[in-house]
């Protein structure tokens, strides 16, 4: 399956982002309204400066305390992001993933963000292609007797 798939079967396809300049208590309501683990940090919503997660805010909470959710989100922020294009495979989303230890990547085509996407949703992706698969084999085992 490849990643243009992906995106089409997602729920929310809306790209939600913050604005590098945003604080990071706004970008924890985005989190916890929208019920998602990472926002894309992005001055334009089209161009990727940057991404934050949950971690990236947990980490900071866990050593400077809670004044941290007055910080400005390109303090906290990944900037060198690794993103994918819509013609990429499952297969290597989930070993970029898997290699770099994390679990979103924003998906570019054009120099352009079409869309986000999760270690949940290409995981999703995969077991709906490994079902189809088994059913076409059991079916031509079925059709061989």
């Amino acid at each position: 399956m490849i990643v243009r798939n992906i995106i089409g079967t997602k729920q929310i396809r809306q790209i939600l982002t913050v604005k590098p300049s945003d604080t990071i208590k706004t970008a924890t309501e985005i989190l916890a309204k929208n019920r998602i683990g990472a926002v894309i940090v992005s001055g334009d919503g089209e161009i990727v400066d940057g991404i934050l997660s949950e971690r990236d805010i947990v980490r900071a909470l866990g050593t400077a305390g809670a004044g941290v959710l007055t910080s400005q989100v390109d303090e906290l922020m990944t900037s060198s992001v690794i993103g994918c294009h819509p013609d990429d495979t499952a297969n290597s989303v989930m070993e970029k993933m898997s290699e770099g230890r994390f679990r979103h990547m924003p998906v570019i085509e054009n120099n352009r963000m079409i869309g986000v996407i999760s270690i949940g949703d290409v995981v999703k992706a995969r077991i709906t292609e490994i079902q189809q698969e088994n059913s076409a084999l059991t079916g031509m085992i079925a059709n061989s007797w």
